[in-house]
């Protein structure tokens, strides 16, 4: 095993979860407003994808990786292939014994499976790098790139990270994981980037629901306006 690449082949049930993600901290029920469509539209292939139309988006995955890491399907329906995270800790991790490898800021590449799960990848990457930390301290999110913008959102431990890669397809700038810690600030764990795109977002929020009142007042006003005009026209 390579200091970058890591295989996860422990077995798991043989069916899909997906969540709902956020960028608030413990919130999975929360969502970010930009992405929804895109998680519900996610969760629904992903309950429905038969194994015909795993095949299908497989080959096309293959058909557009370009750094030689394929995925590969069974018979069974259930695939392999890899995902890359890139290690984002802000503070040194507790060790079994002896000095980790440096992982901060580095990018690893792991060998899994359509079953592993968000959960059993944190703790691969903790295993690798000997960190004996409860997995339950770290998290993994995926980054979003859309329109010149980056969205980051935490993924649910029982979510299914090659899924997402299968469905996002092998460019990194499309979609890329990042493990972190979740147990510090709630807004410590964003970059810069993404911390203003979440200003933008609570801007056009605000405005949304400040033209919503407005229109809401403005109808109230004109029921009135009509009401009253009733009211004093002679009998």
């Amino acid at each position: 095993m390579s200091s970058g690449y890591s295989s996860l082949e422990e077995d798991s049930e043989d069916f899909f979860f997906t969540a709902r993600t956020s960028f608030f901290r413990r919130a999975p029920q929360g969502k970010l407003r930009s992405g929804q469509q895109d998680v519900e539209k996610e969760k629904e292939t992903h309950n429905y994808l038969s194994k015909e139309e795993i095949k299908e988006k497989v080959h096309k995955y293959n058909l557009a990786v370009t750094d030689k890491l394929k995925m590969t399907l069974n018979s069974n329906g259930i695939y392999t292939g890899f995902i890359k995270v890139q290690m984002e800790l802000c503070k040194p991790s507790q060790t079994a014994g002896k000095p980790a490898p440096s992982s901060n800021g580095c990018m690893n590449t792991l060998h899994i499976s359509s079953t592993n799960t968000v959960g059993e990848v944190i703790e691969a990457l903790l295993k690798k790098f000997l960190v004996t930390e409860s997995p339950t301290k770290f998290a993994l999110y995926k980054r979003c790139h859309r329109e010149d913008q980056v969205y980051a959102c935490k993924l649910s431990d029982r979510e299914h990270p090659l899924y997402l890669r299968l469905v996002a397809g092998p460019k990194t700038d499309t979609l890329s994981f990042v493990l972190r810690e979740h147990e510090i600030g709630e807004w410590e764990a964003f970059s810069l980037p993404e911390l203003q795109n979440f200003l933008r977002i609570l801007d056009k929020e605000e405005d949304e629901q400040l033209q919503n009142l407005k229109e809401r007042y403005a109808a109230y006003r004109h029921k009135l306006e009509e009401a009253l005009s009733q009211a004093w026209k002679p009998g």
